[in-house]
């Protein structure tokens, strides 16, 4: 299930995700992509895998991080312009259940606190319905653009994209983004 904030008014232009995007000022858009461990989403998050492929010919730069600890170097060493965040994700080399819980969440109030923070996509792992209740209330109170469920489709987080560009970006590039190179 993906749960995504309401519509905001539409924006022109056409894009590099289907129909929104046109390359501003020469500039690349980076995208922060958190994975509750990379060894695990070989096999079960296939898509996590596919998506620097398919979007670094379009000139995204994708940054991946493994744990708390990766994200928040990522986070303070370069500009993030969108953010995908597994709740699932361990803060270090500690494969302790308590603090996975905890990395996503601190991630999301780390993206939060910055000046210009990104939109945020928000992967959770499937829970009961009183858990998913209480973690899509605190993803969507920490900002989150969009909040996915697992399993996760390659063409759901393909259209997530497409549409934070659109809406948070008027469908350009975002201002002061790293050169990089072309769309085409």
């Amino acid at each position: 299930m993906v749960h995504v904030r309401p519509p905001q008014p539409p924006t022109p232009p056409s894009s590099p995700f289907g129909g929104g995007v046109s390359r501003g000022e020469g500039g690349r858009l980076n995208l922060l992509l958190t994975c509750g461990g990379w060894a695990a989403c070989g096999g079960g998050d296939v898509w996590a895998n596919q998506l620097p492929t398919l979007l670094r010919p379009l000139g995204v730069e994708v940054l991946t991080a493994g744990s708390g600890h990766e994200a928040t170097s990522v986070i303070r060493d370069t500009p993030v312009h969108i953010a995908v965040v597994d709740l699932a994700l361990p803060m270090g080399a500690s494969d302790n259940p308590n603090e996975s819980r905890e990395a996503g969440l601190r991630i999301l109030e780390l993206l939060a606190r910055l000046e210009e923070p990104p939109p945020t996509v928000v992967i959770r792992r499937r829970c009961t319905p009183r858990e998913g209740s209480r973690g899509l209330a605190s993803a969507l109170a920490a900002g989150a653009f969009a909040v996915v469920d697992r399993p996760v489709q390659l063409e759901t987080v393909l259209d997530i994209m497409r549409r934070v560009v659109r809406r948070h970006y008027s469908g350009r590039w975002p201002t002061g983004a790293q050169p990089g190179g072309d769309l085409n």
